[in-house]
């Protein structure tokens, strides 16, 4: 096992990704580097672990959307593993309460798939370091969040549908709840951001990263 204060010669990686392309062109593109090199590769969470236990890369690369154990879960079984488990998210689309969630099981940081290439390999490299690597961006609407009152499982639903344009009866209907309820979250909801009307509302969850943009 590494010492943490300090870096090997060769810095190895392994990618966690469920797309043979994205592994692929992630592993050309690190070791383009000499100082690179992929040990491993694990197309599922499940399979992760294993991968980890056999090569004990320095850095492992984890995609958060994984069928079956998703990222999240399967970034504090590698870390349950191995406390010194050095995980970066490498993830598009993430909301930030999945980010949140991943650096709460453990990850030493995120980065998006649409980073260039000097970006990726300074986060690779942080990490490695055992130094946290987070976008500034991302930062701040995290810190933001840990000091706004928090959106429920529940109120995340009816945001979605709210995002989506239905009205206080489809949503009741679709969550098998009275309108009346329904009415109460959606009080809630536009308290707890701050918002006047359910359109601001969905405007600022996907400001968020609570919400995904609607397709």
């Amino acid at each position: 096992m590494p010492d943490p204060a300090t870096i090997p010669t060769t810095l190895d990686v392994l990618i966690v990704d469920d797309h043979f392309v994205v592994r692929s062109g992630l592993m050309t593109s690190l070791e383009l580097d000499d100082d690179i090199r992929v040990v491993a590769e694990a197309d599922c969470g499940e399979d992760a672990l294993d991968a980890y236990r056999e090569r004990r890369p320095l850095v492992v690369l984890m995609d958060l959307q994984l069928p079956g154990q998703g990222g999240v879960a399967a970034t504090a079984a590698l870390r349950a593993f191995d406390p010194n488990a050095r995980v970066l998210i490498f993830s598009n689309f993430s909301r930030d309460d999945e980010i949140q969630a991943a650096l709460d099981a453990g990850a030493s940081g995120y980065v998006s798939k649409s980073a260039s290439r000097a970006e990726l390999l300074a986060a690779v490299r942080a990490v490695a370091q055992n130094r946290r690597h987070l976008p500034a961006d991302v930062a701040r609407r995290l810190a933001t969040a840990r000091l706004e009152p928090a959106i429920t499982p529940r109120e995340r639903e009816i945001l979605t549908h709210i995002a989506v344009g239905h009205a206080n009866k489809e949503i009741a209907a679709a969550l098998n709840i009275s309108e009346f309820t329904v009415k109460r979250h959606v009080s809630h909801i536009l308290e707890k951001m701050a918002v006047n009307d359910r359109a601001q509302a969905a405007v600022e969850a996907i400001r968020r990263g609570l919400l995904k943009l609607p397709e």
